[in-house]
């Protein structure tokens, strides 16, 4: 039985002083492209992992449990759910199906474009004042092991959904600027980022 021999990378030969220069250089560093919900996401993103954590070891390590950390982490969850969405929406970056539009004629998949900009904008706002309504009504209801508000995880879910409906605006504003979208021609915002 013949042995076959493994297929080989290819490496190309870097020297230690190439390598070491890597990490000298200096590269702009541009913040300007995340948003303010990109920052906030981020703080409840590790307040989220500082509390799973906290509970893992009080659970697993102490054998004593802090109860309260599950419930906090949930909600933080659902904030952080919401908030990024907002993050989506702002890049575009839903889930969306493009495959239509290379086999209509442009104006029809401009027309079908704008026609997608202005639903999901309704549906935001569509969102936002049902996320009010329901504050207004169950917002007052207390958590199970703090003595707090469910109302502050609702009011920050109705403020990211007005904040995905600004965003919304936002981006349908810019694809009318532009006269496309990204549903249309995605090989431009592609390109933007690499």
């Amino acid at each position: 039985m013949a042995e076959h021999a493994p297929a080989r990378e290819v490496h190309s030969t870097v020297t230690a002083d190439e390598l070491a220069q890597t990490f000298e250089q200096e590269a702009p560093v541009d913040l300007s492209v995340y948003g303010v919900e990109d920052w906030v996401t981020l703080a409840c993103f590790w307040g989220m992992a500082g509390l799973v954590f906290l509970q893992f070891f009080t659970r697993y390590v102490l054998n004593d449990s802090v109860a309260w950390t599950e419930e906090v982490a949930s909600y933080t969850l659902v904030v952080v759910v919401f908030l990024g969405a907002s993050m989506c929406v702002r890049l575009s970056r839903h889930i969306q199906v493009d495959l239509i539009y290379r086999f209509l004629p442009a104006p029809a998949g401009r027309v079908l474009s704008l026609l997608v900009d202005l639903l999901r904008t309704l549906f935001f706002a569509y969102g936002s004042w049902l996320m009010w309504r329901y504050s207004s009504l169950v917002g007052e209801e207390p958590m199970v092991m703090i003595d707090a508000s469910k109302g502050l995880v609702y009011w920050t879910v109705f403020a990211a959904f007005v904040l995905m409906l600004l965003r919304s605006v936002q981006v349908t504003v810019g694809n009318i600027r532009r006269g496309y979208s990204m549903l249309e021609r995605p090989e431009a915002f592609d390109a933007a980022e690499a």
